[in-house]
C-alpha cells in the first residue's frame, strides 16, 4: 500500500472515529468548553490573582450584565492605570511587582525591582546564536523554544522551591521583550534580506522602551507609553483563560517552568487566543477599504448586516473584537486602551483613521443587537484597539501576538506560583466519559 494512500485511508477513518453526538452532551452534563449553558466557565479552582468582572448574578438565576472590571490582586486596573499615567511614569514594573508579589511596591522596592528586571535581560551568547540560526516564520514557535533552551543552563530548572520559582520568573519576565526583539529582527534579515541588528538593552530604560530600543531603536515617548499600557491590561485576566489554565494544568504535575511555560505559549499561539488582535487588523483594512464613506451610518451597517449574514469579508459571520466571554456591557481594558489610542493617533496623524474605527464600534454593537436579537449584551473587547495601536508604534503583525505572550507571562508566573505552593495542591485531572460500545477483539488473520 503506498504511504500517501494510507495517510489519506488513516484520515477518513479518523473522521468516522472522532464523530460523537451532540446530543450526549447535555444527556450526561458535560459542559463542553468548561462552559455552563449560561456561557459562564465552570468553577474549577480558586485564586487570589486576578478577578474578572462582567456580570451580577441575580436572585432566582440568570445574569446581569454589569460594567466591565478587572482587578490585580484586589487592586482595580482602572485605579492603578489612571495612577502611574497621572504621574508620567511607566506602569509594567509595577504590575509585575504587584501580581508577583501580592503587594503593591514602594519607591525603593519598585526602582530596585526595575534594576534586576534590566539586568535580567541580556541573554547567553549561544541563546542568541540559536535564535539567529533559526529558520521560520513565527515567533511564537521561536520564543517557545527559546524558553525550552533556557532550561539548559538552568542549573536548578527541576527545583519546585518558592525561591526558585520566583528567580525563574523574574528571569523569564525580562528575556522574553529580548527574545521577541531578536527573533523578529532575525526573520526581517532572513526573509526580507534587512540588515540583521542585536542591540543589547541599555540601562535606566523600562521594559517597554528597552523593547523598541531592541526592536527598531526610533520611537517616540507616547510610542513606549502606549506600549507600557498595553503590557499592563495584558499581563493578567484570570486563571480560566485558555492559556493560563494550561500553565496551571501543567504545574499541578510539578513539571519544569520552561515546559509549563512554553506549553502556555502554544496555547497563546491559537487563533481563537492570542491571534484575536490580528484578526480585527485585517477586518480594518477591508471595512476600509469597502465602505466608501467613513462617517456613512447606513454604508457601514449595511456592510456589518452582510458580514452577520455571512455574507462579505471571510463569510465567517463574525466581527471580530466584539463580544467577551466575561465582559458584557464594557471591557475596562479597551476602554482604558482607548484614551492613549487617541492621543497616539492625534501624535501619528491619523485622526480620520481613529474616527472611523470609533464609528465602527459602535455600529457592530448596534448591528449586532439587530441582527442577532438575541437579548445578548455585547462590547468591543481590548482587541478591537491594540492592533489599531500597535500598528501605529509601527509595530509588524508578525509580533503582535508575541507581545501578548510578553506581557502575560508575568501571570502566567503568578499562577504556576500560586498553583504549586498552595497547601491544598493536586493535580489537576477532569474527567471524560467514554461513550463507544465495548468491542470484541478479532484476530489478524479474520479481518
Amino acid at each position: 500500500m503506498k504511504k500517501e494512500y494510507l495517510v489519506y485511508k488513516l484520515s477518513e477513518q479518523m473522521k468516522d472515529a472522532v464523530r460523537i453526538d451532540s446530543d450526549l452532551f447535555p444527556k450526561f452534563d458535560v459542559k463542553r468548553g468548561l462552559r455552563n449553558e449560561d456561557g459562564t466557565g465552570v468553577l474549577v479552582g480558586l485564586t487570589r490573582i486576578g478577578n474578572v468582572v462582567g456580570y451580577e448574578r441575580i436572585e432566582g438565576g440568570g445574569l446581569k450584565p454589569i460594567p466591565g472590571k478587572l482587578f490585580y490582586r484586589g487592586y482595580d486596573v482602572e485605579d492603578i492605570v489612571h495612577a502611574f499615567i497621572k504621574e508620567k511614569r511607566f506602569g509594567f514594573e509595577e504590575v509585575a511587582y504587584l501580581l508577583l508579589s501580592g503587594k503593591l511596591p514602594d519607591r525603593e522596592e519598585l526602582a530596585s525591582f526595575g534594576e534586576l528586571l534590566n539586568e535580567n535581560m541580556p541573554l547567553r551568547q549561544k541563546t542568541t546564536m540559536n535564535i539567529i540560526e533559526l529558520k521560520g516564520n513565527n515567533i511564537m514557535n521561536i520564543l517557545a523554544r527559546s524558553v525550552l533552551e533556557m532550561y539548559r543552563f538552568d542549573e536548578r530548572a527541576d527545583d519546585i522551591t518558592r525561591d526558585n520559582l520566583m528567580r525563574q520568573s523574574i528571569e523569564l519576565i525580562s528575556r522574553f521583550p529580548t527574545v521577541v526583539a531578536y527573533a523578529y529582527n532575525t526573520l526581517r534579515y532572513s526573509t526580507q534580506g534587512r540588515s540583521l541588528h542585536i542591540r543589547h538593552p541599555q540601562e535606566k530604560l523600562s521594559l517597554a522602551e528597552n523593547f523598541l530600543y531592541m526592536l527598531k531603536r526610533e520611537y517616540t515617548e507616547l510610542d513606549a507609553r502606549t506600549l507600557d499600557l498595553l503590557l499592563v491590561l495584558q499581563a493578567e485576566h484570570g486563571g480560566g483563560n485558555n492559556s493560563t489554565f494550561t500553565v496551571r494544568v501543567t504545574s499541578s504535575s510539578q513539571t519544569d517552568t520552561y515546559s509549563s511555560i512554553a506549553a502556555g505559549i502554544g496555547s497563546l499561539k491559537g487563533p481563537l487566543h492570542g491571534g484575536a488582535n490580528i484578526q480585527v487588523v485585517d477586518m480594518y483594512h477591508h471595512l476600509q477599504a469597502n465602505i466608501k464613506d467613513w462617517t456613512n451610518v447606513d454604508e457601514i451597517d449595511t456592510y456589518f448586516t452582510r458580514m452577520l449574514n455571512k455574507e462579505v469579508y471571510n463569510k465567517s459571520g463574525l466581527i471580530y473584537g466584539i463580544g467577551h466571554a466575561v465582559y458584557t456591557i464594557s471591557d475596562p481594558r479597551a476602554l482604558l486602551l482607548k484614551e492613549l489610542a487617541r492621543d497616539l493617533a492625534r501624535e501619528k496623524g491619523k485622526e480620520r483613521e481613529f474616527a472611523f474605527l470609533e464609528l465602527l464600534e459602535e455600529r457592530a454593537i448596534a448591528t449586532f443587537g439587530r441582527v442577532k436579537n438575541n437579548g445578548k449584551t455585547v462590547s468591543s473587547n481590548i482587541d478591537f484597539y491594540s492592533g489599531f495601536v500597535y500598528e501605529l508604534i509601527g509595530l509588524p503583525q508578525e509580533i503582535f501576538t508575541p507581545l501578548f505572550a510578553m506581557a502575560r507571562i508575568v501571570g502566567w508566573c503568578a499562577h504556576r506560583n500560586e498553583e504549586l505552593n498552595f497547601s491544598a495542591k493536586r493535580i489537576i485531572r477532569p474527567a471524560y466519559k467514554n461513550v463507544l460500545n465495548e468491542e470484541k477483539y478479532i484476530p489478524i488473520t479474520k479481518r
